[in-house]
């Protein structure tokens, strides 16, 4: 961290939000097929005990860069000008735009923990990152705090009911001038689909991660479990603060936190998690949430909306589901957590 006048701390890789990542304990890469790349603006790394009937490495390696390459570039960059996501965001007010099946069901998605959250998750936030400096737009690094008529202008410009997403007729309207940016979901889908790929080629164990979120399958050479790991939530050197196991099912595991990337301004701490319906940094005492589901895109998407809800609202919405989730929160003595009663069941090995 560097220490100015104004202090910002920011991941080399990422530089619109920083999502927390798990660590993982593996078998010995001896015992593994292991293939990496970059895709998304991250890294990811495929373990596989064997790899799969008639598919060499460099063959499976292409089709997973393949398909990476597709929904990345292809469809859900905003970085990418011809993406499908940048031609959505470029597409007239009012007017419907045909999309893809990927970019309806990303949407549906996203639309469902929006509503399930009460707005807390929300991908047209983007306008309020941007101002608070946390976005990709250098101009918005400002060297005060953002007024409150800027803030309300922001504001204008930002609420997911302001999308419509009709799957029956693979439509998306932006009914307003909004920007849509799928990154606190995105990454968790494209593990689901490289899940996907694998499971039709008859892959029956593996440990996927692309930028931290993970999905899981199977077991590990051996018979055992595949061993996450959640990362303590500091802003210092990596380290463990819980591990867990996969006890042999297939799940989807995000996290989320606010200890990584932040500012500071006259004594006050202010976080990249911007609530889209204040438009103001999160201020409650929830440092992370980790979240495992069947499906890693739900849980990305969980993990970024109970970061913003806060631990109480976050529980509630956890055991209304019965969603296993882990929280942990900040007090005076450092920290505590908060297990729900699905997560336990991965904290016994057995």
């Amino acid at each position: 961290m560097i220490e100015i006048l104004r202090q910002h701390t920011f991941s080399i890789t990422f530089v619109v939000i920083l999502f927390s990542y798990f660590l993982f304990e593996g078998a010995n890469n001896d015992d593994l097929q292991v293939l990496n790349g970059f895709t998304m603006g991250t890294t990811y790394q495929v373990q596989l005990p064997e790899l799969p009937s008639g598919r060499d490495r460099e063959q499976l390696g292409t089709e997973i860069n393949e398909l990476l390459q597709r929904l990345d570039r292809g469809i859900f960059s905003t970085y990418a000008p011809d993406s499908e996501l940048s031609r959505l965001n470029r597409h007239p007010v009012g007017t419907p735009f045909i999309a893809s099946a990927e970019m309806i069901e990303v949407m549906a998605m996203a639309q469902q923990v929006s509503v399930l959250s009460d707005g807390a998750f929300d991908v047209t936030v983007g306008p309020l990152v941007n101002l608070w400096g946390f976005g990709p737009e250098i101009s918005a690094f400002s060297e005060n705090i953002p007024a409150d008529d800027a803030l309300q202008e922001a504001l204008q410009n930002v609420g997911y009911r302001h999308v419509v997403v009709n799957a029956s007729t693979s439509e998306i309207v932006r009914n307003r001038d909004v920007y849509v940016d799928l990154s606190a979901i995105a990454k968790g889908y494209a593990v689901d689909e490289l899940a996907e790929l694998l499971d039709e080629l008859g892959a029956d164990s593996y440990f996927l991660e692309i930028g931290g979120e993970l999905k899981i399958k199977g077991l590990k050479p051996g018979g055992e479990s595949w061993v996450p790991a959640i990362e303590a939530p500091v802003d210092t050197a990596s380290r463990i603060y819980e591990i867990f196991y996969s006890r042999g099912e297939t799940i989807g595991i995000a996290g989320s936190g606010d200890y990584r990337n932040y500012f500071e301004e006259e004594g006050v701490r202010y976080s990249h998690e911007i609530d889209p319906r204040t438009g103001r940094p999160i201020t409650h005492h929830l440092a992370a949430a980790y979240v495992i589901d069947e499906s890693a895109a739900m849980a990305d998407a969980l993990a970024t909306a109970y970061m913003i809800l806060g631990l109480d609202a976050a529980l509630s919405l956890a055991q209304r589901r019965s969603q296993a989730a882990y929280l942990i929160y900040k007090t005076d003595n450092g920290f505590d957590e908060v297990i729900t009663d699905p997560f336990n069941k991965y904290l016994a090995q057995n």
